[in-house]
């Protein structure tokens, strides 16, 4: 006898699908896809039937299909199926052949589900996939979100039969007498998944007999302390990350107060890339000097005095740009820089992104570009050269901030302008001036 009740009470405690879904069934032919067909029709659910042939297995690839194609016929439910080259596609993509085959069904599975409409892919994992899921991800390094082991329901993936152990389906499909196909890679040790299935397991059977359902109670707990950590990472984003264009900023002293500040830390710049050792790098420069700069793939984290700031690192790499006599505007990078030629000694006042300079001065080109270490220039108002690191620090401009400042420079190499900063002495307008170039730059 089959346990529909139990079938179905899973099924609608953990929302997998309703009686008015239509279920795209994965079948391989094994005992487990097998009884979740037979569960699916006793229960009378709406679904259908898809088949993978992997053609790794030569006849007996041939063989499983066909077995899966019957077993459709029986239910009279509708039957899909595909053959896939997957030694070459593993080849082509340069991965193993056990990722290129859930690859390629994973995205044929799909497919097939918004093409017919169904709502929903079920897949006949158990109990004991869920231990061999865990041990595999301790083996290899996991966080708590690998301690959850495989969820009941992810996204239009649902796994109906993670009420059950193996033993007990092996049972239910002897009692009632159903066909299968064996596969024999399953048998096979050289995958660590079936290594632990076959010899890791058995050891811990030993210690304690009733392994799925101890394993079932501490997954329980493990998705109870994932969920608890999520809601304890959303309150802390809302305290700490405090947005400011397309920047984060992030109070130094808050973050020194995180505890475990690890965990923590971690889990909050996760999204953006950054790995442990990151991380780690991170904390222990927490009470060092500012200005140090944390990379991610595509993010930096910037240390500046008292916060860190989280930024999106800056596409392709800027280029200088000239700029001509006849020109009026030019654009670089987020800037655009437009040039108005005036007789009259104008000098602008009060806007810090427009500079009036003394036109008999320029050398054309004239070039914009970022700074450079070696640069100094002769602040307005000083007769002495700066360099303009330093000039940077006091004027506390973040680093990140430093390389997407625009510089005006002449042709004969000298700086005319910080753009939005600081005009250098050399090029002010005077009593002698007899006509200006208004420099001005303007966001885009």
């Amino acid at each position: 006898m089959l346990p529909v009740k139990k079938f179905t009470d899973f099924i609608e405690q953990n929302s997998l699908f309703s009686t008015g879904d239509k279920v795209l069934a994965a079948v391989s032919g094994g005992m487990d896809s097998v009884l979740m067909v037979h569960l699916l029709k006793s229960a009378c659910f709406n679904f259908g039937i898809a088949h993978c042939n992997f053609q790794l297995r030569g006849d007996e690839s041939a063989t499983d299909e066909e077995f899966c194609k019957n077993l459709a016929k029986q239910a009279s439910v509708p039957f899909h199926f595909i053959k896939f080259n997957t030694q070459t596609y593993a080849a082509e993509k340069k991965i193993s052949i056990q990722m290129a085959a859930r690859d390629l069904r994973y995205q044929w599975f799909e497919q097939i589900r918004q093409q017919y409409g169904y709502s929903v892919i079920a897949l006949a994992h158990h109990q004991n996939d869920t231990i061999e899921t865990i041990l595999l991800n301790l083996t290899r390094g996991t966080g708590i979100a690998g301690l959850h082991g495989i969820l009941p329901k992810n996204g239009a993936l649902v796994r109906p039969l993670l009420f059950l152990g193996r033993e007990e389906i092996q049972n239910l499909v002897n009692e009632n007498t159903y066909d299968y196909v064996e596969d024999s890679s399953n048998s096979s040790t050289k995958y660590a998944r079936n290594k632990i299935r076959h010899e890791v397991i058995p050891k811990l059977k030993e210690l304690n007999p009733n392994l799925e359902n101890t394993f079932e109670n501490n997954l329980r707990h493990f998705r109870d302390m994932e969920t608890l950590l999520e809601l304890k990472l959303e309150e802390l984003k809302k305290e700490l990350f405090v947005s400011q264009g397309d920047e984060i900023y992030l109070a130094l002293a808050a973050v020194k107060h995180l505890n475990p500040k690890r965990l923590l830390l971690f889990k909050l710049l996760q999204e953006y890339g950054f790995n442990e050792t990151a991380i780690d790098d991170l904390i222990a420069s927490l009470d060092k000097h500012s200005g140090r700069v944390f990379e991610a793939a595509a993010y930096q984290l910037v240390l500046d005095r008292d916060q860190i700031i989280l930024i999106k690192k800056p596409g392709d790499a800027r280029e200088n740009v000239l700029i001509n006599e006849g020109d009026h505007a030019v654009n670089y990078g987020n800037y655009k820089l437009t040039l108005l030629h005036d007789d009259s000694p104008l000098i602008i006042k009060d806007n810090p992104m427009s500079v009036a300079v003394d036109t008999a001065l320029l050398i054309y080109p004239l070039t914009i570009r970022r700074w450079q270490q070696s640069d100094s220039f002769y602040p307005l108002g000083m007769k002495t050269r700066k360099k303009l690191s330093d000039f940077f620090i006091n004027q506390k401009i973040p680093l990140h901030v430093k390389s997407e400042i625009p510089l005006l420079v002449n042709g004969n190499g000298e700086i005319i302008w910080i753009g939005g900063y600081r005009l250098d002495e050399r090029y002010k307008v005077n009593k002698n001036t007899k006509k200006v170039t208004i420099f001005e730059l303007i966001k885009i």
